[in-house]
């Protein structure tokens, strides 16, 4: 795996997009690290952050809680976390509970009985949207528990 520093202003470029996709404030960032995974996948880190980008989609990445407590979450029951940690996208009848988010935005994916983070995704509705649904396709799974950028990811440290 290669990585390299980035410079200085690539790095404000790249903390410009992330503030603007996620729309949330980020300090000063400096020395950030992208570590190439594959040709549209990268996995940037630096002074407290890991993001994943998967072509043109930045995400936070599933070791930084911190990070993703700020981002819109939905719950699922027991019976969908396997599938979730297989790459499936989120299915309405899976969910329990949610908080408000808007369509094809980052949305993070919960367990329900310990509250951890399973996965990231993208949402193909909104959050009121969502509350008429009884079935259908509610999120994207883009990034997830022991897929191949969490296994990667565990192996990079700053």
């Amino acid at each position: 795996m290669k990585s390299n520093l980035i410079s200085k202003s690539e790095t404000n470029v790249l903390v410009k997009t992330i503030t603007e996709q996620w729309g949330m404030e980020f300090p000063k960032i400096k020395n950030l690290k992208v570590h190439e995974i594959e040709n549209d996948a990268q996995i940037i880190t630096g002074n407290g952050i890991k993001i994943l980008k998967i072509e043109n989609d930045y995400l936070p990445f599933l070791s930084e809680i911190e990070t993703l407590k700020k981002f819109p979450n939905v719950t699922v029951d027991m019976g969908a976390v396997k599938f979730m940690c297989k790459g499936a996208n989120l299915m309405r009848p899976g969910i329990k509970k949610f908080t408000e988010f808007e369509k094809d935005k980052l949305v993070c994916i919960v367990e329900e009985s310990q509250q951890k983070f399973l996965a990231v995704g993208k949402s193909t509705v909104s959050s009121e949207e969502l509350e008429k649904m009884d079935k259908g396709e509610v999120i994207k799974n883009l990034h997830y528990i022991s897929d191949k950028f969490w296994e990667t990811g565990k192996t990079i440290y700053d």
